[in-house]
């Protein structure tokens, strides 16, 4: 059964209030990208290092989309899989704005992973410059958003909740390798930021 193409709109229960959208707000914020890093300075209000909270980009309209489809109901034999209809190139702003939804609705930072099948996210990058020990002890530490790229998903814990931006290429078979992967290390909910097609193809029209 294909999965039901939705708006940014994050839903831990299909019988829990429905957050809309914003509307009018149609300009794109640009991603921050980390600064240099203080060697040992926890973040101002983190419980310790971890990607700081970016800076939520406004929300984007398409069209017909204004009107948010029913949501899918959680299966008993998986989590809840929520779709966000965006292109390649958007993919990554539209993981950034389910993050932040979460994050504003309640869940803890450390229930969160963030997968990406095509270029790495800003802050993975930035952290990995430090090596590779000090990226994965805040993975470990699972006290923050943690950030990784389809190359790492094998690595990465189960966490309540994994958004996945399908940032590859469509000749790239990243979708179909991490897809699988990352429905695996989501406990109560995947959030999947990327073309609908694609995301079939990759999950299964069974999924």
């Amino acid at each position: 059964m294909p999965l039901i193409p939705e708006e940014p709109q994050i839903h831990e229960s299909a019988q829990g209030p429905r957050v809309s959208p914003a509307a009018g707000r149609t300009a794109q914020t640009p991603r921050p990208v980390p600064g240099p890093r203080p060697a040992a300075a926890p973040r101002p209000g983190r419980p310790g290092p971890g990607p700081a909270r970016p800076t939520p980009p406004a929300q984007r309209t398409h069209g017909a989309a204004a009107q948010t489809p029913p949501n899918r109901p959680p299966s008993p034999a998986g989590p809840q899989i929520q779709l966000i209809p965006a292109p390649a190139d958007g993919a990554l702003d539209a993981a950034g704005e389910a993050v932040d939804l979460l994050l504003d609705t309640g869940r803890a930072p450390g229930d969160i992973l963030v997968l990406t099948t095509g270029e790495a996210h800003p802050w993975a990058a930035h952290e990995l410059s430090f090596g590779e020990d000090a990226y994965w002890a805040q993975h470990d530490a699972r006290d923050d958003v943690f950030y990784a790229g389809a190359a790492a998903v094998e690595r990465a814990s189960a966490r309540p909740v994994v958004v996945v931006a399908v940032n590859a290429d469509a000749a790239d078979d990243a979708d179909a390798r991490t897809l699988p992967l990352a429905l695996a290390r989501a406990e109560a909910l995947l959030i999947v930021c990327g073309d609908p097609q694609r995301i079939n193809a990759a999950l299964g029209a069974g999924v």
